[in-house]
């Protein structure tokens, strides 16, 4: 067994960098749309109404199935529900 030690759990199980990259980004969006949705006691159905999406949507959304979810589609209902967002780039260590 190997005792390779990473920096995040998608550095871990994916198999690229850029595959990595892409789902450490996705979870953020999700993580930050999740706790909009809950901060603000939006229903499930008024949340779909706001970001343009479907309740099933939503509801994939709430129960983390990042599988589900393109990063340019995360951008589009965080910024539908007025959320901004700030990226940096660095070079990797």
């Amino acid at each position: 067994m190997s005792n390779q030690k990473f920096s995040s759990v998608w550095d871990a199980i994916e198999d690229t960098p850029a595959e990595a990259e892409n789902m450490k980004l996705r979870s953020v969006l999700m993580m930050a749309l999740e706790e909009h949705i809950l901060r603000t006691k939006m229903s499930q159905l008024d949340a779909a109404k706001l970001l343009n999406v479907s309740q099933p949507r939503i509801s994939d959304l709430m129960r983390g199935k990042i599988n589900l979810f393109a990063l340019d589609a995360l951008v589009n209902m965080a910024a539908a529900a007025g959320l901004h967002i700030e990226m940096r780039v660095q070079r990797a260590a």
